[in-house]
This record gives structure tokens, sequence and C-alpha cells, in this order.
């Protein structure tokens, strides 16, 4: 197992520097860069631009670019971001806590609810429940998730309006007052409970997607399983049917949501994507646009950097998890 760990490590230092030269390429293709756009302003002159060139080392070809940037990173730095003038880690960091919020509330619940339903909707197939939670996962699946973002802050006004309280927040991740004090100088519990009740509507809306489609994942794997000559042996051998569902059919049901676990972990630092947009919520996808639209080259690089890196440690966790769960797979 050790061998295969060490292997699997040293595969992905290849792998790590041609995604990064991969992405790198891909934005210098962009026309312009950082600068082009103080081009435009008559404040400016030829000769601050071309200063300011030189100081990011973008008037040199993109190959030496990308040679100073790796050797940079060897040396545990993601460069300087062009629009914050300050280390990318510190300024992407807030951003992936604020993102890391949604996404760890919003997969508890999909796992909570999905797994246990799923198997419930399999067991019982055809009967009426399965029928009500097969229509509600299908409608689940249908809304996309920016729409019912926009759905969820209208039911948040009109609840609001309707009874005179601010039942439901309306974005943002912090109130400005807390228990009358301003936000900063409450009590951390006041906080903290001030941002999970913003976070609310928001990983309400991540949760229905993911739970949907986990939901039917799970009744499909069950229904696969419990149909196998080994259940059916089981059951004729005297087993209970609590044993042979919860012991030996879910352990093989969850075989593929386990393959699945190793994208968690970029997940985790991916943020939530447009409903950060749409609810304005301060994570790590509005800096992203930002920096794109912006052309600001490292902090995008620092970015892809630490998601490329969590990818492919979430990968070699799934296949480790695969072998503890399957035993059939053997890496030894």
């Amino acid at each position: 197992m050790w061998s295969y760990i060490v292997r699997r490590l040293l595969q992905l230092v290849p792998t790590f520097f041609g995604a990064t030269l991969l992405a790198f390429i891909i934005i210098q293709l962009a026309p312009g860069d950082f600068v082009t756009r103080l081009e435009l302003d008559p404040t400016q002159t030829r000769e601050s631009i071309a200063s300011l060139r030189r100081e990011f080392a973008l008037d040199q070809p993109w190959m030496v670019q990308y040679a100073k940037w790796v050797s940079g990173i060897l040396q545990g730095k993601l460069g300087l971001s062009l629009s914050y003038k300050a280390d990318v880690w510190k300024v992407i960091w807030p951003r992936i806590l604020n993102s890391m919020v949604l996404v760890v509330l919003s997969t508890l619940l999909i796992y909570l609810v999905a797994v246990p339903v799923g198997v419930y909707s399999a067991v019982r197939q055809y009967s009426i429940g399965d029928r009500i939670l097969t229509v509600l996962a299908f409608i689940g699946v249908a809304i996309p998730n920016f729409f019912f973002a926009l759905i969820m802050l209208f039911v948040a006004v009109w609840l609001n309006d309707t009874t005179g309280m601010k039942i439901l927040p309306i974005g943002g991740m912090t109130s400005e007052f807390v228990g009358g004090v301003p936000y900063l100088q409450a009590p951390w519990w006041q906080r903290t409970l001030d941002v999970l009740w913003h976070a609310l509507p928001v990983v309400l809306v991540l949760a229905t997607t993911g739970t949907a489609g986990l939901i039917r994942v799970m009744r499909g794997q069950m229904l696969e399983v419990l149909s196998q000559d080994y259940i059916r042996t089981a059951r004729a051998k005297g087993v209970t049917e609590r044993v042979a569902i919860y012991k030996h059919a879910l352990r093989n049901a969850v075989i593929p949501i386990v393959a699945g676990i190793g994208f968690l972990l970029p997940a985790l630092i991916g943020g939530a994507g447009l409903i950060e947009v749409v609810m304005a919520w301060p994570g790590i996808t509005p800096m992203l646009l930002d920096a794109i639209s912006a052309v600001d080259l490292y902090l995008v690089m620092g970015f892809i950097t630490v998601t490329t890196i969590l990818l492919m440690l979430g990968n070699l966790l799934s296949d480790l998890l695969l072998a503890w769960v399957d035993p059939r797979i053997r890496y030894n």
C-alpha cells in the first residue's frame, strides 16, 4: 500500500506542472494584460506603464514568466496579486474560508439527507413515499441553482415584508449590528450565529440540486445491489432484512459515492459558483471573476494551483477509500 501511495505521489509532480503550464498558456492567450487597461488612462504616462510592466515581469516572454512563477511555487509562494499588490495566498485565503462555510454545510446536508432517503426510496420501491420523493428529486434536479437562488431571495423579501420581521437575510454574509452592537464588537457566538443565519438560504439553494441528484444515484445503486444473488442468498439463510440492507447492501451501494468524495477537496475552496454572486456572498467566485476580468495573472494561477493540488490529493484519497470499502480492490 505504501509503495502505491509513494508511486501515486510521484506521478502527481508531472501532472501538476502539466496542468499549471496549460492554464498559464490559456491565460496568456487572452488579449492584453493587467497593464493594458491603464494605457487608456490619460493620467498614466508611457514611462509609468513601462515601469509597471517591468515590475510585474509582463514585458518578458511567457516562458520566462512561467519559469519565475514556478520558482516561486517551489519556495512556497503563490506570487503577487497585481490588483491587490499583496501575496496571493493572503488575498484568497479569507475568501476561501467564506466559501468553505457554504460548501461544508451544504455537503453535510446533502449526505445526511440523500443517503437515507435514497435507501428508503429503494427499499420501498413504487410506494407512495417513493413516488413523492422521486417527483421532488426530479424537480430539484431540473431547477437551476441560480434560478432557485432568485426564488429564495423573492421568498425572503415577501416573508420579511409580510411579517414585518427579518425572518431571512437578503444577501450578504454578516449583519451590520448584532445584539445592538457593531458586528465586530459582538461576542464570537453571536457572530457565528449571524453568519449561519445568513448562510441558511444559500445552503438550502446549494443542497437542493446535490441532494436530488444523490438521491437518484443512491436509489439506483441500492436497487441494483438488492437484486444481487448474494443478497438473496443472505435472506435465504435467515439473515434479517435490516442486516441484509444496512450491512450487506448499503456497503456496496455507497461505492460510487465514495469514489466521488475526492472531488470534495477542490470543491471546498471552489466556492458556490454563481450562487455567491446572486446572493452577494463574499466567497471566492466573485473575486475570481474580477481577477479574470482584470487579467490578474498570478491571482488566477494561485487559485488554479491550490485547486489542482487538492484535486490530485482528492483523487488519491478516493482510490484509498475505494480499497477500504470494496474488498475486491487491492493495491499490493
